[in-house]
């Protein structure tokens, strides 16, 4: 059985790293960012605020896992104007997040939360701008920020730069388990 690291890396991470829920920084500040509406989905994606939960109910829920892998993945731009990069830099590291849970989801592993940066992306529209129930909840995977994970800290105690050098763009991922269940995948 690969470990989960292995796991992350085969599916596309850049890198990977392990580390105790309790060095994993949460902050509520995290939901006045998505309140600002910054990327554009706030109200319009079930994963991300308002609809994802209440901050401090699901700070608490990550709390209750004892062990966490960090995953990033790192993309070239052309410069750091490069919109268009960052869009297809985003897709890309949807499509990582998608492969993993893929593993995630493979007979034997124990419960797990699996997030991931911005919004949820299974569904290039979410039916929630179409007043829709969510299509597909069991796939749906929430943001980091939603959670109020301060990925710049976390990103630090897990030994990952948060910044990957001039004219790129960094996207996050984390899952989440208790050590009693081992670790997934």
């Amino acid at each position: 059985m690969k470990t989960i690291i292995q796991t992350m890396l085969a599916c596309g991470a850049t890198k990977a790293a392990r580390l105790l829920t309790s060095e994993t920084v949460l902050n509520d500040v995290f939901r006045k960012d998505c309140e600002s509406n910054a990327c554009g989905l706030y109200g319009k994606c079930y994963m991300c605020p308002p609809d994802v939960g209440e901050i401090h109910m699901l700070m608490d829920r990550i709390r209750g896992y004892t062990h966490a892998a960090l995953y990033q993945t790192v993309h070239p731009l052309e410069d750091s104007y490069d919109y268009e990069g960052m869009v297809a830099a985003g897709e890309a590291h949807s499509g990582v997040t998608r492969s993993i849970e893929q593993e995630l989801r493979k007979p034997g592993n124990p419960p797990y939360l699996h997030l991931s940066a911005g919004g949820c992306r299974v569904c290039p529209v979410c039916a929630k701008q179409e007043n829709l129930p969510c299509r597909y909840p069991d796939l749906a995977i929430p943001s980091l920020e939603s959670y109020g994970v301060d990925v710049y800290n976390t990103a630090q105690h897990a030994g990952l730069k948060y910044i990957n050098g001039q004219n790129t763009v960094t996207y996050f991922g984390m899952v989440l388990w208790n050590e009693a269940d081992e670790h997934p995948a």
